[in-house]
């Protein structure tokens, strides 16, 4: 039995160029290959024509280079890319979720008021990085390090202690809530 596909394509190019059932006998391409040809210079003649005719002049990002160029190899852009644009939070492979958490730990650390907090959420980072990595389910690899417990505490309250040396004028405004729960 033949593809009917192929035969299809055997009717196209006998149409087409008059030649005999087995394709085009001079150059021996079968007639998918002569079709795939003819396809190719189609859509390169409509890509010609579309930019003489100024098609594709003004698009967004003309003369701007494509952003990600140039910076290191990542396979997981697209993923990255995907949380970025869509604002998304919570989701996502734990490696990514913990480079992001890592890379705004400060900031949350900074809002925290005593030490043991500071310490219970060090302690929650560190056994979930722990966790990640133990994962044999794939995914992308967990290159989030650990943070030091004692090391961070103390950077915490330096910034604190610079934060409450500060005038007043540089301090950030806590506004405040205009209700009190009971």
């Amino acid at each position: 039995m033949t593809d009917p596909r192929d035969a299809a394509a055997r009717y196209l190019a006998n149409r087409q160029h008059g030649d005999g059932a087995d394709g085009d006998e001079d150059t021996g391409t079968s007639p998918g290959v002569a079709a795939a040809v003819d396809r190719a210079a189609f859509i390169e003649t409509a890509i010609q024509v579309a930019i003489r005719r100024g098609e594709f002049d003004d698009l967004p990002g003309a003369g701007k280079p494509l952003e990600g160029l140039g910076t290191h190899h990542d396979p997981d852009w697209w993923i990255r890319r995907k949380i970025e644009t869509e604002n998304l939070t919570g989701l996502g492979p734990p490696a990514i979720l913990l480079r992001t958490e890592d890379r705004e730990l400060d900031d949350q650390l900074d809002l925290l008021g005593r030490e043991s907090d500071v310490r219970d959420v060090l302690e929650d980072f560190n056994r979930r990085v722990r966790e990640a990595r133990r994962q044999l389910q794939g995914g992308p690899p967990v290159v989030t390090a650990p943070r030091d417990v004692e090391a961070e505490v103390a950077a915490w309250a330096e910034r604190r202690a610079a934060r409450s040396a500060a005038p007043v004028s540089e301090r950030p405004v806590r506004r405040a809530r205009w209700f009190r729960r009971g």
